[in-house]
């Protein structure tokens, strides 16, 4: 019996330091990163504990306002864009591609691509990987009651999950992602 308990013992005490080297080498390893970061991977992982689905933790997203059409929308969006000097990039139509290949209709979904693309290149100057984010994408869903909702992702990852970005890389980020949410909130109120 003193065997087993022992063994336990030892079980445990090697599970306490390993638990206090990881939270030590976290630790060292996150004063490396943005001021933001411990705030954004709390955020993510709260959103992740509370909905169990990694692609809900890692957007934003808008309940369009009842009454407007999925035209409306996309009118005060582009007109927002504009506005703010975003590039409308492109649009696609994944319902009407849905439609086409089964012949039956599909609920609305619809990508808009915007882009500041002397921003782009900053982010690009600094690391390829950026590419991934662009251009920037607001998503227009019809969920499965009808209901109108934008989506897009969560750019704090970008901004504040690593390493801190250089001065002027993260000022334009943080312009970009202010533009997008400015995009995304006027636009599911019909707001010109």
């Amino acid at each position: 019996m003193s065997f087993i308990k022992n063994l336990l013992a030892i079980i445990g005490l090697i599970a306490v330091a390993g638990g206090g080297w990881f939270y030590h080498k976290m630790d060292q390893e996150m004063g490396k990163f943005d001021p933001g970061a411990k705030e954004v991977y709390l955020q993510m992982m709260q959103d992740l504990l509370e909905t169990h689905n990694a692609a809900e933790a890692t957007v934003w997203k808008v309940p369009v306002e009842p009454g407007l059409s999925a035209e409306d929308v996309e009118e005060s969006m582009k007109m927002v864009a504009n506005e703010l000097n975003f590039s409308n990039v492109g649009e696609l139509p994944l319902y009407k591609d849905v439609e086409a290949k089964t012949g039956e209709p599909y609920r609305f979904v619809k990508f808009y691509l915007f882009c500041d693309s002397l921003i782009a290149k900053q982010m690009l100057d600094y690391s390829d990987a950026f590419s991934a984010y662009m251009p920037c994408r607001i998503s227009m869903v019809e969920d499965q009651e009808g209901k109108l909702w934008l989506y897009t992702l969560n750019m704090d990852m970008m901004i504040h999950g690593g390493e801190p970005l250089e001065p002027e890389l993260k000022k334009s980020a943080i312009e970009v992602r202010e533009k997008m949410l400015e995009i995304m909130h006027r636009g599911a109120k019909g707001d010109f």
